[in-house]
């Protein structure tokens, strides 16, 4: 049962190893530019989600969907619905923690779980879709 499983929902169970890894790299990330103030937060937001996308295309890529053709074309792709993330990112961020009030940090660990979630719909069935 346990094979079966795994077998049905591999690619969303390496996706989430494998996003959880950039997840936390993104966060960590954005944690160091906001908390030392180096820049505010949606600046910060921009440059750690920008190294989790760019990252998590050469995981994903190699060790989940398994896909070595059309690398540029795939990446675009991979780095349009990046780019859709990081706008749902950035508009809830604002909206929590410019309009709401609320913590930068835990805005952002929300943030993270809802675009993780349209993103690996997104990816699946366009960036890494085998066309059989």
């Amino acid at each position: 049962m346990i094979k079966e499983v795994y077998s049905r929902f591999r690619n969303l169970i390496l996706y989430g190893i494998i996003g959880g890894f950039c997840a936390a790299l993104d966060f960590g990330v954005y944690s160091v530019l906001c908390y030392w103030d180096f820049m505010p937060y949606l600046w910060a937001n921009i440059i750690s989600i920008h190294i989790g996308i760019f990252t998590s295309f050469v995981l994903n890529r190699s060790l989940n969907f398994k896909v070595k053709d059309k690398v540029t074309t795939r990446f675009l792709s991979f780095y349009t619905v990046g780019l859709v993330g990081l706008g749902i990112s950035e508009l809830m961020l604002y909206l929590m923690v410019t309009k709401g009030g609320w913590n930068e940090i835990v805005c952002k660990l929300i943030s993270i779980v809802v675009v993780a979630l349209i993103q690996f719909l997104l990816n699946k069935y366009i960036t890494f879709r085998n066309k059989q």
